[in-house]
């Protein structure tokens, strides 16, 4: 796409967001209810063949969806810190498309607070206290604020991967009737950040340096699978007497869950082909391993 073209697109955006603004304090009054959030083949543990009891399903899916709607407010958090050092020209129409995308995450993080206030999680995270873990955050987070190409596709890695994961639930019948609200509203906004990110992405990589590109070809793919991985942390599975570490390896390695990564990460490697990031003819490992493809790919199949 032309420079000519992605200001077009981004003005389209900018008037878009000015036109719909969605107050979830006015706009989504609600709670969750009291009982189990999602249905049983939405649970992570889906296809493990533990026998739970109602009161445990019940536990696991509210505590699930609360380290989801966490783990989405932290990374909004981190996108919005990217978005700010963005700001080269202060004038620019994407640096007001910005300003929009961070009052929108912003009301976004608000009515996530609120449903896990609602759901009064008890889950300890095990990452949370670890000094080592915490270092590795600290350095990867200063690593994409500081390099754009990399922060666009965790934008569209953060996008994504809830995407999936919300379309699913908002389309299932047991799903929880606010719940199923929020997350149809989330994937709406949610549809203007990927256009978004998505035009970006061949200006900022014919920027990237070498040591940058040799990061999205294979590092980053392996921070997006630890991100989809640790959407329901360990503490979470100890929620219901499980052992947390042992239940969540188990869960990540099963076909169930595999496979919604797979789905949910095959559209990222799709926009990076588009903008010229990766050959469809030569898939990086990291990639291949992560979305389940092979090193030679069908763009249309992404």
């Amino acid at each position: 796409m032309s420079s000519t073209g992605v200001v077009e697109r981004v003005e389209r955006l900018n008037r878009a967001s000015a036109k719909r603004v969605i107050d979830p304090d006015v706009d989504l009054l609600g709670n969750v209810g009291d009982g189990q959030l999602i249905a049983d083949e939405l649970l992570s543990v889906h296809g493990l063949g533990l026998e739970l009891t109602a009161e445990q399903k019940r536990t696991l899916s509210r505590e699930e969806v609360a380290s989801m709607f966490d783990n989405g407010i932290r990374f909004e958090a981190v996108l919005e810190a990217g978005f700010v050092a963005q700001a080269d020209d202060i004038a620019a129409p994407r640096i007001t498309y910005l300003f929009h995308e961070m009052g929108e995450e912003t009301r976004h993080q608000r009515l996530f607070q609120r449903v896990i206030r609602q759901i009064g999680p008890t889950a300890r995270n095990p990452l949370a206290a670890n000094i080592l873990i915490r270092w590795f955050d600290r350095v990867g987070t200063r690593w994409i604020l500081n390099h754009p190409a990399t922060l666009y596709t965790m934008v569209i890695s953060g996008e994504e991967i809830p995407d999936l994961l919300q379309k699913l639930a908002s389309e299932h019948p047991d799903t929880d009737p606010f719940l199923a609200t929020v997350n149809r509203y989330h994937r709406q906004e949610e549809a203007r950040h990927l256009s978004f990110a998505r035009s970006m992405l061949p200006d900022v990589w014919a920027k990237a340096g070498r040591g940058e590109r040799w990061g999205i070809h294979h590092v980053v793919p392996v921070a997006i699978r630890q991100m989809y991985e640790f959407l329901v942390h360990p503490g979470v599975y100890e929620t219901i007497g499980l052992d947390g570490w042992a239940t969540w390896k188990a869960v990540n390695r099963s076909p169930e869950r595999t496979a919604i990564r797979q789905e949910a990460t095959r559209p990222i490697l799709g926009a990076l082909i588009d903008a010229g990031m990766i050959s469809s003819r030569r898939v990086p490992k990291g990639w291949q391993h992560l979305c389940g493809v092979p090193a030679r790919v069908d763009r249309s199949t992404l």
